[in-house]
């Protein structure tokens, strides 16, 4: 399963990949019976967020988005036009803001990314189902979310 597009540059583009994202997830669970934890739903929203986030503010340009479901994971690419390489922070807990890399590179268990003839692809891959193979239907309401 796999979908991709192009994200608007309007106000609310990084909210609509999120919802993508989420829709995207809720389908494969629904139509193809994969076992989509509500962990996995919640870390594929924040990745997508902090990476479409990235994109818009340090690259001119289009952003385009990719998911694909393989088979225990779903991979979150996002292209921009920007070739320059991102590179984290030193950990700073004084620091407000530019944490977005170091949260996406947490919250997958495989990070890259590669320099393109034109602009730079990052793919983010999250596991399906949680640690301990559960795929639990509903996070706790204090636990997440995500507008």
């Amino acid at each position: 399963m796999r979908t991709g597009y192009a994200v608007g540059g309007d106000d609310g583009c990084i909210a609509d990949a999120r919802h993508r994202a989420a829709a995207f997830l809720d389908q494969a669970a629904h139509d193809h019976r994969l076992p989509v934890s509500a962990h996995a739903k919640y870390l594929t929203q924040l990745v997508v967020s902090e990476l479409v986030t990235n994109a818009y503010k340090y690259a001119p340009g289009p952003v385009l988005m990719e998911l694909c479901i393989t088979v225990s994971t779903v991979e979150v690419l996002v292209w921009d036009s920007d070739s320059s390489i991102p590179t984290p922070r030193a950990t700073d807990p004084r620091r407000i803001g530019g944490h977005g890399l170091e949260i996406a590179k947490a919250a997958a268990e495989r990070f890259e990314i590669q320099r393109e003839q034109a602009g730079k692809r990052i793919t983010a891959r999250i596991a399906l189902t949680d640690a301990l193979g559960g795929a639990a239907t509903a996070p706790r309401a204090d636990h997440y979310h995500l507008a």
